[in-house]
C-alpha cells in the first residue's frame, strides 16, 4: 500500500511536498498518472469529510491532515486507512478484501495477492480482479515494481510474485440485496440499545425484511425515478477532462476521471472518446468501450446540438452517465436530482417488509422513508372521509363539487380560493365518486361539516402528529406533514380492519456464537389497539377500492387484475410531491417522489403518473401467489342498492346532501 499510495508516508508531515512535485512532473510526461494525496490526506477526505468537490473542502482536508498528524501516530493513521478504505465487492478494509477476493485471512496472503489488493483504493471498480482481471493484473505488476524500487521486496521476491498464479474468487457477490438505508436504520437501533458494544460483541442482527420484496422495491423505485429523469431537460456532462492523444495514456486518464465519479448502481459513468450527432463512443472504468446510437442519444439531444452551450455540449473528455436498456443497447442519461422513497409493511403486525430511503445511499444518505416530512396532498383525504363516516356521512351522501372562496376573516390569514386539480367542477356527486375522482371541493365541504378540530383529533388515531396537521380547512387537501413510513402505518389501519400498528424492523439479535439475545414475537390482532371501528375500516376499504377500480388509480386493478387492491393517489400544490399509498390486506405500501428542496415536478406530473407505477411494479412481485382476499362484512354494516351503509343510516340512504344550498340559490332548483 505504501509503495503505490504514499512511499514517503513515514517521512513527511501529512502533505508530501516532494511527492507533489514528483507527481506533477510525472503527470506532465504522462509516465504513469500519479496522485499527490498522501495516506493522511485520504483518511481526512474519506473518513471525516463529505465528498463534495469544493475549494473550501480542500482547505478543510489539508487542515484536518495536519491535525491528524499532530494527534495520532503514523501507525494509528495507517490503521484507520487500512481498516476503513473501500475496496469494492462490499469490502471495507484490507482484511475484508482478503476474504472477499481470495477467501483467506489477511495474514495468509502472499506478496502477489497483497499487490493485487493494494491496487484497489485508487479505483475499486477499475482494478477489481473479479470484474476487470486484465487491468487489475496490469496494476498489480506495476505495484510489484514499485515495491522493488522502494526496497520493500528483493528482486527475487518481485520476480516470484509476478509469476504467481492467483486464485481469485469467481464472480461477483450475487447474494447482495440493496438495503443500505435499512442497514443504517438497524445500526442506529442497535447502537441505541447496546452502545459501543454494538461494534465489539460480534452481534448478528436479523431484520423483518423480505429479500425478494426489498429487491423489487429497490428496482421499482429506481426505474420510476429514471423514467421521470428521461422526461427532464439534459443538464450536461458532470465534468470535462483533457484526454491525451496517445492511446496508451488514455486508459490512465479515464481512470483518473472516473475515480471521482463512481458508478451509481446501474447508472454508470463513462468518458466520451468521440461525439457526433449520430454516435457517441465512450470508455468505462473497466476498460470497455461502448457505442451509443439511435434512440440511445435522444435523452441528451440538446447536448449534441451544434448550438449547445459549452457546459452542456457533449464532446471528447466529457464525463457522462449511461444505462443499459432492456434490449441490451446503451442509452445516455444523467444522475437524477429528484428523490424518492418506498416502504412496505405487513398491516397485520407492523413488520417492515421493504424500505428504500432514496435513489441511492452512496449519493444521498438521508432516509426519505423515515425522515422526510412532506405534504401528503390528496393521499390524506381518506382520513378526513373516515372522520365523516362517524358524523353520519355515507358513501352515497351527495356533496356539491362547486367553486369555493374563503375571505381572510374565515381563514385567519390570506383569502383562499381552492381549485380542483383539473380546474373543472362537476356539480353534485356522491362521496364515493368524489374520492375516486379526488375532488378537492368535496373534501373541503366534508371537512367543513365535520369540523377541522374534530378531524384533527380523528387523524391522530392513525398515528399522525396532531400538531403537524393544524385544524384549518387546508387539512382537507393534505397541507400537513407526514413521512412515508407514517403513511404506510396509517393505511395499514384500513387494511387490517381498524387496528393501529407500530412499524418494527429488528426481529432477532444473536451473539457471535448464535445465542439469541433478543427476539420479537409479532403481535396478534387481539394485542393491537383499536384505532377505528371495524365498520369504518370496512366502508373506507370499499371507497379506496373504488379509487383503484375506476378512479385516479384505476391502473392498479387494470394492471394487476385483482379486485382486492385499495389506495389513494396524492399530488400536492404545484406538483411538488407525488404519492401513492395503498394496500392489499397482507401488505400496505407507499411511494413518494419529490425534490429535497421542494419544487415543481412538472405540470403534468401526478401521484398517479409518477408514484403509482412504482407501487404496481412492487405489488406484482409481492402479491405473486397470494390469493385474492374477500372482505368479511362486520356486524352493523348493510348493503342497500349496491352501496354500503352503517345500519342506523340505511333508512335514509343517500338522502343527505352537503353544499347544495349554493347551487339551489344560483339555479333556482335542486
Amino acid at each position: 500500500v505504501l509503495a503505490i499510495e504514499d512511499a514517503r508516508f513515514f517521512q513527511h508531515g501529512g502533505v508530501d511536498y516532494k511527492g507533489v512535485i514528483r507527481a506533477g512532473l510525472a503527470n506532465l510526461g504522462r509516465v504513469k498518472s500519479q496522485g499527490a494525496s498522501t495516506i493522511t490526506m485520504q483518511v481526512a477526505r474519506n473518513v471525516y469529510l463529505s465528498s463534495e468537490k469544493t475549494f473550501t473542502r480542500k482547505i478543510y482536508e489539508i487542515l484536518l491532515t495536519f491535525k491528524l498528524e499532530h494527534m495520532l501516530s503514523k501507525d494509528q493513521i495507517l490503521e484507520i486507512y487500512m481498516n476503513q478504505i473501500y475496496l469494492g465487492n462490499r469490502a471495507y478494509g484490507f482484511s475484508a478484501a482478503a476474504e472477499a477476493y481470495f477467501g483467506k485471512p489477511l495474514k495468509s496472503i502472499s506478496i502477489a495477492e497483497a499487490a493485487m489488493l493494494a491496487g484497489l483504493p485508487k479505483a475499486p471498480s477499475a482494478y477489481n480482479p473479479i470484474s476487470n482481471p486484465k487491468r487489475a493484473r496490469s496494476r498489480q505488476l506495476y505495484i510489484i515494481e514499485r515495491m522493488e524500487e522502494n526496497g520493500f521486496i528483493t528482486a527475487q521476491e518481485a520476480a516470484a510474485a509476478k509469476k504467481e498464479d492467483l486464485k481469485i474468487r469467481s464472480g461477483p457477490d450475487n447474494t447482495r440485496i440493496h438495503a443500505e438505508y435499512v442497514a443504517e436504520m438497524a445500526r442506529q437501533l442497535i447502537f441505541t440499545q447496546y452502545g459501543n458494544e454494538a461494534y465489539t460483541r460480534g452481534l448478528n442482527v436479523y431484520t423483518t425484511l423480505n429479500a425478494g420484496e426489498q429487491e423489487a422495491a429497490y428496482t421499482a423505485l429506481r426505474r420510476g425515478i429514471m423514467d421521470y429523469e428521461r422526461r427532464q431537460q439534459y443538464r450536461g456532462p458532470e465534468k470535462f477532462v483533457v484526454l491525451p492523444t496517445a492511446a496508451a495514456e488514455v486508459e490512465d486518464a479515464v481512470d483518473d476521471a472516473l475515480a471521482n465519479h463512481p458508478d451509481n448502481g446501474d447508472v454508470m459513468a463513462a468518458v466520451v472518446l468521440e461525439a457526433g450527432p449520430r454516435k457517441i463512443l465512450a470508455a468505462r472504468a473497466n476498460g470497455d468501450n461502448l457505442e451509443i446510437t439511435g434512440d440511445g442519444l435522444k435523452p441528451a439531444q440538446s447536448g449534441l446540438s451544434d448550438k449547445a452551450p459549452p457546459n452542456i455540449k457533449i464532446r471528447r473528455g466529457a464525463v457522462i452517465r449511461v444505462v443499459k436498456t432492456p434490449k441490451g443497447a446503451w442509452e445516455i442519461t444523467q444522475l437524477p436530482e429528484v428523490e424518492g422513497a418506498f416502504v412496505a409493511l405487513d398491516p397485520r403486525n407492523g413488520s417492515i417488509r421493504a424500505l428504500v430511503g432514496g435513489f441511492d445511499f452512496d449519493k444521498n444518505k438521508f432516509n426519505h422513508a423515515a425522515q422526510a416530512w412532506r405534504q401528503p396532498g390528496s393521499s390524506f383525504k381518506p382520513f378526513i372521509y373516515s372522520a365523516a363516516l362517524e358524523k353520519g356521512f355515507t358513501p352515497a351522501t351527495v356533496v356539491n363539487d362547486a367553486p369555493l372562496f374563503f375571505d381572510a376573516g374565515t381563514t385567519g390569514g390570506q383569502p383562499w380560493e381552492p381549485k380542483n386539480y383539473d380546474g373543472k367542477y362537476d356539480g353534485p356527486m356522491t362521496l364515493r365518486t368524489g374520492l375516486a375522482k379526488s375532488k378537492n371541493m368535496i373534501s373541503i365541504r366534508i371537512l367543513q361539516a365535520v369540523g377541522p378540530k374534530t378531524a384533527q383529533e380523528w387523524v391522530s388515531r392513525f398515528g399522525f402528529d396532531a400538531e403537524k396537521h393544524p385544524a384549518y380547512l387546508t387539512m382537507a387537501l393534505g397541507a400537513g406533514s407526514v413521512t412515508p413510513l407514517q403513511m404506510a402505518s396509517a393505511y395499514a389501519v384500513f387494511a387490517n380492519g381498524g387496528y393501529r400498528v407500530n412499524p418494527w424492523l429488528i426481529a432477532k439479535v444473536t451473539d457471535h456464537k448464535g445465542r439469541v439475545i433478543s427476539e420479537v414475537t409479532p403481535p396478534t390482532t387481539a394485542e393491537l389497539p383499536r384505532a377505528i371501528d371495524a365498520r369504518n375500516a370496512f366502508v373506507m376499504n370499499s371507497l379506496l377500492q373504488e379509487v383503484t377500480r375506476s378512479g385516479t388509480a384505476a391502473r392498479a386493478q387494470g394492471t394487476l387484475k385483482r379486485p382486492d387492491l385499495a389506495g389513494k393517489t396524492g399530488t400536492t400544490n404545484d406538483s411538488v410531491d407525488a404519492w401513492f399509498a395503498g394496500y392489499q390486506p397482507t401488505i400496505a405500501a407507499v411511494t413518494w417522489i419529490g425534490y429535497d428542496t421542494p419544487r415543481n415536478l412538472g405540470s403534468r406530473e401526478t401521484g398517479g403518473g409518477l408514484s403509482l407505477p412504482v407501487w404496481i411494479s412492487f405489488m406484482e412481485r409481492a402479491l405473486k401467489g397470494v390469493p385474492v382476499s374477500e372482505p368479511v362484512v362486520p356486524p352493523g354494516v348493510v348493503n342497500v342498492g349496491g352501496e354500503w351503509f352503517y345500519e342506523e343510516y340505511a333508512r335514509n340512504s343517500g338522502i343527505a346532501s352537503v353544499g347544495l344550498e349554493e347551487q339551489q340559490r344560483s339555479t333556482g332548483g335542486p
